[in-house]
């Protein structure tokens, strides 16, 4: 089973070193006994998906798509009839491109809440060489 260095753990979760440290003394996280302490993978992704269902999403809708971005605008150009809105959800940097108009509608603008929702037929899934 992978495991993954204090530093490592807390890019992938999006947190500091010190709150997976403190997370790790508090019992959240399990350490391995490696020297230095390791997080194993299977409790990293739990933590991840628990992390992930504490974003509360400010629609309030019902939706069949499973992939939504809840964070904040941190970008929006408008350049004519069309738009690129930025949204920073975590560690992830989720771009839009929409018609200005839209984007005026539902008033965004950098520092507001947004949710970035993605329904894809399409999703490729790649790992680090071994």
């Amino acid at each position: 089973m992978p495991s993954y260095k204090i530093a490592q753990a807390a890019r992938l979760l999006g947190v500091s070193d010190d709150t997976v440290r403190r997370w790790a003394d508090a019992g959240i996280l399990p350490v391995t006994d490696a020297t230095p302490a390791e997080i194993p993978g299977d409790a990293l992704a739990a933590r991840a998906a628990e992390m992930a269902a504490e974003q509360a999403d400010p629609t309030d809708v019902l939706s069949s798509a499973r992939n939504r971005f809840v964070g904040l605008v941190t970008r929006v150009q408008v350049d004519g009839v069309m738009a690129q809105v930025d949204i920073q959800s975590g560690p992830h940097r989720v771009v839009s491109l929409l018609s200005a108009e839209a984007v005026s509608e539902l008033g965004l603008e950098v520092g507001g809440l947004a949710v970035a929702v993605v329904k894809a037929t399409n999703v490729i899934v790649e790992t680090p060489k071994r």
